[in-house]
């Protein structure tokens, strides 16, 4: 069964990241505008793909990691030096972009919607 860890913010998504390196495991990244009080995104097409993305997670490996990293507010996600733009280790361009991590695979924005493509991603993992 697919680990699944939810975190807040760029420190906790490194944490976690280096936490799950050294076990081999295949990492799977979905990075989504935050969610407000009532658990919903500020960002529409987050609110779209999240369960799409969640809805395939039975295709990917079974000792897999996937983590839900929220990115902040939309006001620290859109300003172009935010740490998740800007890191080497992410890169990001939008949200929600869902990606394999160390590896090319990455899905971007309206493709994250999409069943299909996402369980592709998952299952050629």
């Amino acid at each position: 069964m697919v680990q699944t860890v939810e975190v807040q913010g760029f420190d906790a998504f490194v944490e976690q990241l280096e936490a799950f390196k050294s076990s081999g495991k295949t990492i799977f990244a979905l990075f989504s505008g935050s969610k407000d009080t009532n658990g919903k995104s500020w960002c529409p097409d987050c609110v779209v793909a999240e369960p799409v993305v969640k809805g395939a997670l039975d295709k990917a490996p079974e000792d897999s990691v996937f983590l839900y990293v929220g990115v902040g507010g939309r006001d620290f996600w859109k300003d172009p030096q935010c740490v998740f733009r800007t890191d080497s280790r992410t890169r990001l361009r939008s949200v929600p972009t869902l990606m394999k991590i160390g590896g090319p695979q990455r899905l971007e924005e309206d493709q994250c919607a999409k069943k299909d493509v996402v369980e592709m991603l998952f299952e050629d993992a």
